[in-house]
């Protein structure tokens, strides 16, 4: 049996009182049960539950190692007693429930570390890498708070970028009757596309922009596509903002975002056969794979060219 709380200051070592320092062998101890004053919290358990595993316990009530006792004959263990009744449970069942929470494992951890516990310590620390995986995040989705944090992270990304501006509090003027609803939506899609091309695609937000809602997309550090849903109305005698959600053509720029992943090494066997004639087998691998990325090349400037004559890449 074990307790596990402080049974009170007339079982603690009287003020003044020097511990005594001695060894101890199994035969000398007398009695089946120890007792163990660990931190203030005091324990009953026995010497085989104590040496039952290749621990500092195991040394210190072997006779390897020096202990203190008080006038009272409590052996002292000066560490915190809050996990010493589960340090005992572990010895006695070579297996425990674990705290739920992080900390409290960190802790019990910290303890088994001390006592020499390797299999207690080895599931301390599983538990915790379980609760990390079980916590890290899917996707993460950066929010822009300056135009020079957008300019940086639009530059570095080796990804297409979308970007969702959306402010509400931008508004000066009342919304139509579905604005609401529509502005929402496009939160809505934002986070499913999120999710789709995570791993594929950098998804961000901005809320310092001056639109209300508006989606833009990036290729290569440029700007290829923007999609503004936000427009003013005239009502009687006053003007209102309406928020549209052109599903489709979001979801089409999204796509053509795509084109503008990672290239692949061209494949020599694809550019022999689409060649433009038999005349130019002649000419080296080197040579076809360069010919037709500048190919591709300008069919893309071509679909885009209306933001940038740039060539990609440049």
């Amino acid at each position: 049996m074990s307790g596990d709380t402080c049974l009170g200051s007339a079982l603690c070592p009287a003020a003044g009182h020097k511990p005594k320092a001695g060894g101890l062998k199994g035969s000398s101890l007398g009695n089946k049960y120890v007792r163990l004053n660990v931190g203030g919290s005091l324990y009953y358990t026995t010497v085989q539950v104590l040496t039952r595993h290749d621990t500092m316990l195991k040394a210190m009530f072997s006779g390897r190692m020096e202990v203190l006792t008080d006038k009272e004959g409590w052996i002292l263990i000066d560490r915190c007693g809050k996990h010493f009744g589960t340090i005992l449970n572990y010895l006695r069942d070579d297996t425990i429930a674990l705290p739920k929470h992080r900390q409290e494992i960190k802790a019990l951890m910290a303890e088994a570390k001390y006592y020499l516990i390797q299999g207690l310590v080895d599931m301390c620390q599983a538990a915790l890498q379980d609760k990390k995986d079980l916590y890290e995040p899917v996707c993460s989705i950066p929010i822009i708070t300056s135009p020079k944090e957008e300019e940086r992270l639009i530059e570095s990304s080796m990804k297409p970028v979308v970007k969702l501006l959306y402010n509400r509090s931008n508004n000066k003027y009342s919304y139509t009757s579905n604005s609401d609803d529509n502005l929402l939506k496009n939160i809505e899609l934002f986070d499913k596309l999120s999710l789709r091309f995570n791993g594929r695609v950098l998804f961000i937000k901005d809320v310092i922009g001056d639109e209300i809602c508006c989606w833009s997309f990036y290729g290569q550090g440029r700007k290829l596509a923007e999609v503004c849903c936000t427009s003013i109305v005239y009502a009687t005698e006053k003007k209102q903002t309406k928020v549209e959600f052109p599903e489709a053509r979001i979801y089409e720029e999204t796509l053509n975002v795509l084109l503008y992943e990672t290239p692949r090494v061209p494949d020599n066997s694809l550019l022999e056969a689409t060649s433009r004639s038999r005349s130019q087998a002649s000419h080296s691998e080197d040579d076809e794979g360069f010919e037709l990325r500048d190919r591709v090349r300008r069919i893309h400037v071509k679909r885009y060219s209306t933001y940038d004559d740039r060539q990609l890449g440049h």
